[in-house]
């Protein structure tokens, strides 16, 4: 015969061992662990026998109860309640479950199979080298299963298989009884039906929010556990959790196992434990005090041998709810489980990239976007100080012009005109800051450098000077309004980075540099190119330049050395 004591408010249950005296108490190395300030931390211990149960009182503060009677020593039967000081549980009889059929996956009455108490499996892999070589005392059921990289098209030609492509073991038929082998077949057919189903269910998901939760809620439907949790790998290799359920839904996210984590992640194995505070591999006490009695734990590995994760299971309640079976059901479920992780992930990166990439070209040139997009991590987009090329460009007499142009007709004329003066600064590599008025500024350098970002910030300065003798050939041709710009460049270290308030970012460049290449712009006339000594110094292929007389600037101290790009 054998006895289970549950407690009395439906929350813990604890499976007695035959022959064996346990020790209840609140310390974290007895036999059964009850964490409640009223019971001792050796209160009393249980033996199980042939003549049923005796409970001694191990002199404990507040007392050990049998029916309301407190004792020191005593027997009790199926029904009795006895209570360590405040903490009740009443004595029931464990008889085996009966087998069970596979349910269905849409309203599935019960899990996959019965929880009946398995044999020990004594074929299964050593564990891992500096994990415990046996559980104290024998009593658990331990395996460590090697999880391969998942493969979508290989797990598909395994479902194509059939009754072939996965064992599956009669864990009811008595030793020694062969198997069936239509009983075999049927049983192969109705899990690989319903592991086909659990991916078609998975696959259709791209929401890796919602995908997690439909795994936590398959996990609940297909496994007889308390809880699961989804914990996903985060920078450092953390793991870090992200779903939590339990079978009355959203679950407070609570600590897993480290040591349970920690194997199933390095080994890439799934582990079983259905006697975990016993099972001396994984480090007893974080597990007591969970209060944790049958586990599993598969890793997530994605395609390239990546562990995305780990699915965690256990059940709180007794022991003996999981066997291998589970395990091997487990680590199939968790190859499909990380197929579909990976898709959505790389889904919404996808997404992201293309939002990001979306508004990052409104102010980079489309290449320098697509690496600030696909690379986020080798980009610096905070701030820091950095040397840059800028360049100013400004329409002459503008405001003139536009008090003799209708609104229309001025948003037209400035729309073609910087439509094509962002094409030259984006086809020579460089950023657009910003447009200030009438006046474009651009910079090269920031985020990404190059080795010759002043020759790139020349060359479309010149670009953005022809460009504009062929709009004002077609605007003539038009009867259209001409116009005629200035340009400024100057060349030094300034701080680039995010300028803004909390409600309102920019990426910029301020700095000295930049000030100096606005004023060059201001003091450039019509047509003409100014640039200072710093950016002309550092020109790999610098074009004709003309000296000009030195310029004294609004904010310098000593008159700036001037350059003009000669006009051909």
């Amino acid at each position: 015969m054998r006895y289970t004591l549950t407690s009395v408010e439906g929350g813990q249950s604890f499976d007695l061992k035959p022959g064996a005296a346990q020790v209840i108490g609140r310390a974290l190395t007895s036999d059964i662990p009850v964490f409640d300030p009223t019971i001792s931390r050796r209160h009393a211990s249980v033996t199980s026998d042939d003549a049923g149960i005796e409970v001694r009182d191990l002199g404990s503060s507040n007392g050990t109860f049998i029916n309301g009677t407190k004792v020191d020593r005593a027997r009790i039967g199926v029904g009795d309640v006895v209570a360590f000081g405040k903490v009740s549980f009443r004595l029931v009889e464990r008889a085996p479950t009966p087998p069970s059929a596979l349910a269905g996956l849409a309203g599935m009455p019960t899990p996959i199979s019965s929880r009946t108490v398995s044999p020990r499996f004594a074929d299964g892999p050593r564990p891992a080298s500096g994990m415990g070589a046996a559980a104290r005392g024998g009593g658990t059921i331990v395996r460590q299963l090697r999880v391969p990289e998942s493969d979508p098209q290989a797990f598909e030609a395994a479902l194509r298989q059939g009754p072939g492509g996965a064992r599956i073991t009669d864990r009811h038929r008595p030793s020694g009884v062969p198997a069936d082998p239509v009983v075999e077949r049927e049983k192969n057919e109705h899990k690989l039906a319903l592991l086909l189903e659990v991916s078609k269910g998975l696959t259709r998901v791209a929401d890796v929010g919602m995908l997690l939760e439909k795994i936590a809620g398959f996990c609940l439907q297909i496994f007889d556990v308390d809880y699961v949790s989804v914990l996903l790998a985060g920078e450092g290799g953390a793991q870090i959790p992200a779903v939590a359920r339990d079978r009355h839904g959203a679950a407070p996210h609570r600590s897993v196992p480290q040591s349970i984590v920690r194997t199933a992640v390095q080994d890439k194995v799934a582990i079983l434990s259905d006697n975990a505070p016993e099972d001396t591999r994984f480090g007893g006490e974080s597990i007591l005090m969970q209060r944790v009695r049958s586990t599993m734990c598969a890793p997530l590995v994605g395609g390239e041998g990546q562990v995305l994760g780990v699915l965690y299971v256990d059940n709180v309640t007794s022991t003996h709810r999981v066997d291998e079976e589970d395990l091997d059901f487990l680590a199939a479920f968790a190859g499909i489980a990380a197929v579909a992780i990976e898709h959505g992930q790389f889904s919404e990166r996808i997404q992201h990239e293309l939002v990001v990439r979306n508004n990052f070209e409104r102010y980079f040139a489309p290449t320098l976007a697509a690496r600030i997009a696909g690379s986020p991590g080798s980009v610096k987009l905070g701030g820091d100080k950095r040397p840059v090329a800028v360049l100013f460009s400004d329409i002459r007499g503008f405001t003139a012009l536009s008090q003799s142009m209708t609104p229309d007709d001025m948003a037209g004329l400035l729309s073609e005109y910087f439509t094509e003066m962002v094409d030259c600064v984006f086809r020579h590599g460089g950023t657009l800051d910003k447009f200030i008025g009438d006046a474009v500024m651009a910079q090269w350098g920031a985020p990404i450098a190059t080795d010759d970002d002043a020759d790139r910030a020349i060359r479309a300065a010149i670009e953005m000077m022809h460009a504009l003798e062929t709009l004002n050939i077609k605007w003539r041709a038009a009867g259209r309004p001409e116009l005629a710009i200035g340009i400024g460049l100057s060349y030094g270290e300034v701080f680039a980075g995010n300028i803004g308030s909390e409600r309102r970012l920019e990426f910029t460049v301020i700095g000295d540099t930049v000030n100096l290449a606005n004023r060059l712009c201001a003091a450039a006339e019509a047509g003409e190119i100014l640039l200072s000594d710093d950016i002309r110094r550092v020109l790999r292929a610098p074009p004709a330049l003309d000296e000009r007389p030195p310029l004294e600037l609004k904010g310098t101290a000593q008159p700036v050395a001037v350059y003009r790009v000669a006009r051909p």
